[in-house]
């Protein structure tokens, strides 16, 4: 059976390209939020919004907090001993983030959990804006600050290592 977490190109055997396809997926996520919620004035709670609603909600829900449990306890924290001034502010910053976006997310979650079920509920898109915004604002410092690091600080076992980590949370039971 295929796991669902690997893109056709990319696997947990490279686990910063599998990183960098998960931030693909936020960006796209992120981004529906806001088309969500235009649609929901013009249109309410049809069958397409409800759809769209269980999309955002299986992801924010199931893969986002993964991929941030894959960057806090592995990539994060393998960096953080290798880091000093202002790197490791800014790895550290980008750690407290992970707490502030699933915060928020825990806000859009109950009603986006009303629109699933087909209730019409009013969604701010300007919030919604900035909340998506952040998120791929939040990816895009990751891909231009940590990954780089992690590209040249990071010996091979230790990314054979973390990809296996990183299949092993997505597996049931384990993680």
């Amino acid at each position: 059976m295929r796991n669902p977490f690997e893109t056709e190109a990319v696997g947990f055997d490279d686990p910063l390209a599998m990183l960098h396809a998960c931030h693909e997926r936020v960006r796209h996520y992120a981004a529906l939020l806001p088309r969500l919620a235009a649609h929901l004035a013009q249109h309410g709670a049809d069958a397409q919004a409800a759809e769209a609603a269980r999309a955002i909600l299986r992801y924010f829900d199931v893969a986002a907090p993964l991929h941030h449990a894959d960057e806090d306890d592995d990539l994060f924290a393998l960096l953080g001993g290798r880091l000093s001034g202002e790197p490791l502010q800014t790895l550290r910053a980008l750690q407290a983030e992970h707490d502030v976006l699933g915060a928020q997310w825990r806000v859009w979650r109950e009603q986006l959990a009303q629109v699933a079920q087909g209730v019409a509920v009013a969604l701010d898109e300007a919030r919604a804006e900035r909340f998506a915004a952040q998120y791929i604002a939040h990816a895009d410092r990751e891909e231009t600050h940590v990954y780089p690091w992690a590209e040249t600080l990071l010996r091979p076992e230790e990314l054979a290592r973390m990809g296996e980590r990183m299949a092993a949370r997505r597996r049931p039971g384990e993680g």
